[in-house]
């Protein structure tokens, strides 16, 4: 058996790793790598890169990576300055220095401001790229760490603020503090210098749910002035993607919202904004408006439709600011922005115009600091050869729509000229039509293209097109790049996440490699060159591809890949996915796992040939356990083929870690698809 691959400390565990880390770096550490390491991680690293900053107080805030320092340094500029890559920032943290002192490897994840004090803030530190997080207390105005401030143990956790002195704790710092999944249900009201277990129990979500969370709305920063008491809100997530959102009331009872649990849904001190995933109030995908009043005896007011879904359309993003409101429509993957003024009951989304060529839009409040309330949204544009661009709508005068007005523009960080790109569609095995994204390199005129297809396809997680130095460096090598919407995805709205959830998830298997057959009848490539990469959820689809559909591919790199679907529930962050994949202590939901299940479909050398596949994987992957892909790769070994494994120290699940260790672990990948694909 191969159960002692779950262990990490295990000898022969480690003895394994160490064997097959020793025959990839011998395959694919070539100088060819070393120079696409070089050139990723001199992009990382490039200071004339666009800078969108969070504003707290006075101060322009923004964290940027150098050569001098891989781990970045978090760095502010007067607020009254324009945020250029020339201007004279100021450090206000060093990340490496601050490693150093500590001799601890800490990855930077963010800033919770206080809005009480907001020169305040959380720092969110992530152990090693693992989803283990500590919040340290800085002051941003004294450059240093707050002496008795806050310093949580290192765990799953969030926080936001009650006071100055007070933080809404949720962390997984013991079993009675955690659910099933691992993450964080007990919330304490924590004061400076406490000790998390001798803080008083805020808010407790259930022990088989996925997670509880808190916010606080305090009047001060939010509220008209009419009502001197802090909105307190909370959420228990019970699946993931399902729900139920609370309010304490006028009685300091905390209530339950009128709400269906399968919503996304955001709030501030005067509506709530929803959207519906299934049919149950209004149509699946439709976005709801409510007025929110949780001290009145009816907590919220008449549901309003802001916008309803048709064919090829779904709402990509939405959010509540202060007085407005602000989604993204995704038609036929094409994106479309929209405002609402709140102060107007009766108020119609205005759509902003966008320029055409931006395939992607995202957007956020300038300011971090909530006493600033919501002068500026940015909002950035990008396409797949579309470099980020920045844009600013004035959101204080609500007697006109506000026009996108562009502030700045990153740097090419390829050249684009002659290359272009294109949306089709494939057509799946049950009939329905997949849309992808396929960006070709100029050099391409005819002939069979080296393709690198991506996927993922789980978790209602949707793909949209982003530039990216990566990708470019990739298209420069004279491949083309294609991304698959394929069903498990949101990309197409709730209906397209349902429809492979469960004992629907082979459509989504059908997707991706009906999108790969596409591209050889349309003439781009053929099997051979065609290789498939994703991580995770992607990780899973791409060993399918492996083990399922062997003939439709040239090479297969599956990253941190969810491999035993027998098994993923063993592990607490597993615990959360049965409600996407299926319970396998139910043995109807394990039979039909096991037919697609990657560790079990592994066929015999003398049986079945399999295209080259790299397997990537982290040491201190806390989400998905590395022992996935290390018995993956055992498994394959075991019956004669020769996959090609590499375990990362560290970076945790997204791959996290300073300039050179990302770069690294790219240009590995890259490596195998020069020696696979990219070969005449």
């Amino acid at each position: 058996m191969d159960l002692f691959l779950e262990t990490d400390d295990d000898p022969n565990t480690l003895a394994f790793v160490a064997d097959l880390n020793q025959i990839s770096d011998e395959k694919l550490k070539t100088p060819e790598f070393e120079k696409d390491r070089d050139i990723v991680k001199a992009m990382m690293e490039r200071e004339d890169r666009l800078i969108v900053p969070a504003r707290r107080g006075n101060w322009l805030f923004d964290y940027h990576r150098t050569k001098d320092n891989p781990l970045g340094l978090w760095r502010r500029l007067p607020a009254d300055l324009e945020p250029r890559s020339d201007a004279n920032w100021e450090t206000v943290l060093d990340l490496d220095a601050f490693c150093k002192s500590e001799g601890k490897r800490w990855i930077y994840s963010g800033a919770i401001t206080c809005p009480f004090e907001p020169t305040l803030v959380l720092l969110v530190l992530s152990d090693g790229g693992s989803d283990l997080l500590r919040l340290l207390e800085f002051d941003t105005q004294e450059k240093k760490i707050v002496e008795g401030g806050f310093d949580t143990p290192v765990a799953r956790a969030h926080a936001s603020w009650l006071s100055r002195d007070e933080i809404a704790y949720f962390g997984s710092v013991d079993e009675k503090s955690a659910t099933r999944s691992g993450w964080p249900r007990v919330g304490r009201r924590l004061r400076r210098g406490q000790k998390v277990q001798d803080a008083p129990v805020y808010f407790e979500a259930g022990k088989d749910d996925v997670y509880g969370s808190a916010f606080s709305i305090d009047p001060l920063f939010w509220g008209d002035g009419k009502d001197e008491r802090s909105i307190e809100t909370f959420s228990v997530g019970h699946e993931i993607g399902k729900a139920s959102v609370y309010a304490k009331d006028a009685d300091g009872q905390i209530r339950r919202l009128d709400l269906p649990t399968e919503i996304d849904s955001d709030l501030n001190h005067t509506h709530i904004l929803w959207r519906a995933k299934t049919d149950e109030r209004f149509a699946s995908g439709s976005l709801i408006l409510q007025t929110f009043s949780p001290f009145a005896e009816e907590q919220l007011g008449e549901a309003r439709i802001l916008f309803a879904p048709k064919d090829g359309q779904s709402i990509s993003r939405f959010a509540l600011f202060k007085t407005w409101g602000v989604f993204i429509v995704s038609d036929r993957m094409v994106p479309q922005l929209f405002l609402i003024d709140l102060t107007k009951p009766d108020a119609i989304p205005a759509q902003i115009v966008l320029p055409s060529e931006l395939q992607t839009v995202s957007f956020r409040l300038l300011d971090a600091d909530l006493t600033l309330g919501e002068e500026v949204l940015t909002v950035i544009g990008q396409g797949f050869l579309q470099p980020y661009s920045a844009y600013r709508l004035d959101l204080t005068d609500h007697d006109r729509t506000p026009e996108l007005v562009a502030t700045d523009t990153a740097p090419a960080y390829f050249n684009a000229e002659g290359m272009t790109s294109q949306l089709l569609e494939a057509t799946s095995e049950d009939g329905t039509k997949v849309p992808y994204h396929i960006v070709l390199p100029k050099s391409w005129t005819e002939g069979e293209l080296p393709i690198l297809l991506y996927g993922y396809g789980g978790f209602a997680s949707p793909l949209a097109p982003y530039y990216s130095g990566n990708n470019g460096l990739w298209l420069q090598h004279g491949g083309a790049y294609v991304q698959a919407y394929i069903r498990g995805g949101g990309e197409l709205g709730p209906d397209w996440h349902h429809g492979a959830k469960g004992s629907g998830r082979h459509k989504a298997f059908e997707d991706f490699v009906a999108v790969a057959r596409d591209l050889v009848q349309r003439g781009y490539t053929k099997p051979s060159r065609i290789a498939c990469t994703g991580g995770s959820n992607g990780g899973l689809l791409t060993a399918v591809m492996l083990t399922r559909y062997p003939q439709d591919f040239g090479a297969v790199w599956t990253r941190v890949p969810v491999i035993d679907m027998s098994r993923f529930h063993v592990f607490p962050a597993g615990r959360a996915w049965m409600d996407e994949y299926g319970n396998p202590d139910v043995p109807a939901d394990l039979d039909y796992m096991l037919t697609y299940s990657p560790l079990h479909q592994v066929k015999p050398a003398s049986d079945t040939t399999y295209p080259p596949v790299y397997i990537e994987s982290s040491s201190n992957d806390d989400r998905v356990h590395p022992s996935h892909a290390r018995r993956f790769a055992k498994r394959l070994i075991d019956n004669g083929h020769s996959p090609l494994f590499h375990e990362f120290g560290s970076g945790g699940h997204g791959g996290a870690g300073d300039s050179g260790e990302q770069a690294a672990r790219l240009a590995m990948g890259y490596s195998f698809l020069r020696q696979t694909i990219l070969k005449d």
